[in-house]
């Protein structure tokens, strides 16, 4: 071009929401997370599957700020954030739902959200609306609440925050089959209405493919294979070769 300027090259994929790359943690001599790279879009649903002890957990926790990682880089919304500070990841927009839904028991269903809300969130009329069990159970201690009462709370208190990205770690642990469906489907409409990225740990491996765009197998703290929700469970067959250790990763990075 005769002045000099370069045309600018044109994309339609947006900047992930959420970038890992070479992410890594250490328990003692163990490497529990191994330079895992990760990409995950605005409004994306992502599974992360694997055997228990695999590293998922490690890897979410490491996520959230309550683990430092060893090596590595988290960047948010194109923005580095430095890892090991919950408090600092947490008001940058991640936020953890824990296996352990962590809630205060002594305290009311409306009290544990009231503690938690930001301005940027769901008010807690709206995510009463979202989970109708609630709202008869507002002035009741969360310690009285029903297993899936209580994991409804601690999805309400995760919203309540304005997630940039939504971590649920293990939803279904101790719930009913019947509670884990409704469960899962109640956080396939939060992900679509709060268009936050979320990553879903879950052992529950169909259910969490039915909710996921993408997923991903992690073993020994590596990710082994990843690909699309639909493509893996249509061929079963690279999710089981993966969990026994056979598996390739794909698609690095997404």
């Amino acid at each position: 071009m005769g002045d000099g300027l370069q045309p600018v090259p044109h994309t339609d994929t947006p900047a992930p929401t959420l970038r890992l790359r070479g992410v890594g943690r250490r328990f003692g001599g163990l490497l529990a997370v191994r330079e895992v790279d990760l990409d995950i879009a605005q409004g994306e649903r992502r599974a992360v599957l694997g055997p228990n002890g695999a590293g998922k957990t490690t890897l979410m926790l490491t996520l959230a700020g309550l683990l430092p990682p060893i090596a590595g880089t988290i960047n948010l919304e194109g923005q580095p954030v430095k890892g090991g500070s919950a408090r600092r990841l947490n008001r940058a927009g991640v936020v953890l739902v824990p296996d352990s839904r962590a809630l205060f028991t002594a305290m009311t269903t409306v009290e544990n959200l009231e503690v938690a809300r930001r301005p940027t969130g769901m008010t807690i009329d709206e995510v009463m609306e979202t989970f109708p069990a609630l709202g008869t159970r507002r002035k009741i201690r969360a310690g009285m609440l029903s297993g899936g009462e209580q994991q409804m709370l601690a999805l309400a208190r995760a919203l309540v925050q304005g997630p940039k990205v939504l971590i649920v770690d293990e939803m279904s642990m101790g719930l009913a089959p019947i509670i884990v469906e409704q469960l899962m489907a109640k956080l396939r409409e939060i992900a679509d209405r709060s268009n936050a990225a979320v990553i879903l740990v879950e052992q529950h491996v169909h259910l969490a493919l039915e909710i996921a765009d993408r997923a991903l197998v992690v073993v020994h703290g590596e990710v082994v294979l990843q690909g699309s929700a639909a493509e893996l469970r249509e061929d079963p067959s690279r999710l089981q070769a993966a969990y026994l250790g056979a598996g390739a990763a794909s698609t690095p990075g997404g």
